[in-house]
């Protein structure tokens, strides 16, 4: 088993390394992504900004001509770009798309590189959609000849700095008692259907006064005794934050119109939005409201759980389902009475783009995602400030139906496309989620302790 070598070299030191010699400008750490594969490393840079953490390059010394093909498949999301010669401390330039092409299969986190001409020893720089999240190499396949038998994912995790005392990318998913439901039920729930009282406890209505009357205006979801997760344009008006004293929101409320059997109001005592939150894109499009007093937890209000890096490890391979709950228009395209839920799919940012490029090759970045189907099922008015959340087995890779687990947030309601002429979202098209990811540290550092 190769021991992980630590290359620490200080500014404009210069080394020989294979065929060339190298002058570096930054310490690194040097490792083999594959077990008993010298011709295949990985180098990550010391010392770079907590966002640049969840990058590295992957580095293979071959041979390949024209026609030759490259697979490599990931254990998370992952963006790669290509590089014209191996990466030990100094850029490189891009390759040509006129020498190799890269491009994704319809499956998740598999790429693969197409060599238009012979080229020898390139570079790819492999980098998490979001920062925290570092994807591992599972399976390197070079012309149908498999060369990573034997994987060795976490190489750089010993390495990430972390922000402000804490580390972004822990190495187990942390226990806990988020995201559990307490009140289980035996029905069968049918896709777009009513959900029954107490299947998500950490899902509330926030109700905002406007004029004379209090109106619903979107979901939210409790992560905290006093913090409540939302979209930033559910808490403002033309860009600037809604006074809290405003608003209020419900929990454990099942039915929009009506009695429920154990609700808990609480009024807002501040209305946090992200400083960077732009209302004409979206960007940034998530929100904190501060509750005046706790809740308290019971059978039909507990706390989601906050996506976690690991999470993408433990859930079953293949495609990632989530399920967005919400009073949101239903196929009359009104208000639905009852709480329902939809189970989405995660699209891949090619996908999505490829669906709408004017729409999504606009306004989709890195700290979004698209999720849905063209088939009529989507989120849609109602919806916005919702979690799309993502069950996460205690057990990798369970896919029981009994399986134990619990819920984390991985999105929230953000954007969808608007029918021809009509105020209401084209079912046809896929939304847009903020990705929470790209936002924990910022809502740990409101959060903090809060449980």
């Amino acid at each position: 088993m190769k021991m992980l070598l630590l290359v620490v070299i200080f500014v404009m030191d210069i080394v020989r390394y294979g065929r060339m010699q190298i002058t570096l400008n930054a310490p690194i750490v040097r490792n083999y992504p594959c077990k008993g594969i010298e011709n295949i490393d990985a180098i990550f840079e010391i010392g770079i900004s907590r966002e640049e953490q969840n990058k590295y390059y992957l580095n293979v010394y071959e041979k390949f001509s024209a026609q030759s093909r490259m697979e490599i498949k990931f254990d998370s999301d992952v963006k790669v770009t290509l590089f014209e010669e191996p990466y030990i401390g100094q850029p490189s330039n891009r390759v040509n798309d006129t020498v190799a092409r890269v491009g994704t299969f319809a499956s998740n986190f598999e790429i693969f590189v197409r060599f238009l001409q012979p080229m020898s020893d390139l570079s790819l720089l492999v980098r998490g959609p979001q920062t925290g999240t570092v994807p591992y190499p599972t399976s390197i396949n070079i012309n149908s000849v498999e060369y990573c038998t034997e994987p060795a994912p976490g190489f750089v995790d010993s390495f990430l700095g972390g922000y402000k005392g804490s580390a972004l990318a822990a190495l187990s998913v942390p226990p806990g008692s988020c995201g559990r439901r307490k009140v289980v039920h035996t029905e069968l729930i049918v896709n777009g259907q009513p959900t029954k009282p107490g299947d998500w406890p950490w899902h509330g209505a926030i109700y905002r006064l406007e004029q004379s009357s209090v109106k619903y205006i979107c979901g939210g979801t409790l992560i905290s005794k006093t913090f409540v997760l939302t979209a930033a344009h559910c808490t403002t008006i033309n860009g600037g934050p809604v006074v809290p004293e405003i608003m209020s929101i419900i929990f454990g409320k099942y039915k929009l119109i009506g009695g429920d059997i154990a609700i808990q109001e609480r009024e807002i005592y501040r209305n946090i939005v992200h400083k960077e939150y732009n209302p004409r894109r979206l960007d940034n499009d998530i929100a904190l409201l501060q509750l005046k007093s706790e809740v308290i937890y019971d059978d039909y209000v507990q706390p989601a759980c906050l996506w976690h890096v690991n999470n993408y490890k433990k859930i079953p391979a293949g495609s990632m389902k989530g399920t967005v709950v919400g009073w949101g228009f239903n196929h009359n395209n009104t208000l639905a009475s009852t709480l329902h839920q939809v189970v989405l799919p995660k699209i891949s940012e090619s996908s999505c783009v490829k669906s709408n490029i004017d729409f999504f090759g606009k306004i989709l970045n890195d700290r979004k995602f698209c999720a849905g189907y063209r088939n009529g099922t989507s989120a849609c008015n109602g919806d916005s400030g919702g979690a799309y959340q993502v069950f996460v087995p205690d057990i990798t890779a369970d896919s029981s139906v009994d399986a134990p687990g619990s819920w984390h947030v991985h999105g929230i309601v953000s954007l969808a496309l608007s029918r021809p002429n009509e105020a209401i979202c084209d079912n046809t098209q896929y939304s847009i989620f903020t990705d929470v990811s790209a936002f924990v540290q910022w809502i740990y550092d409101y959060v903090k302790t809060d449980n």
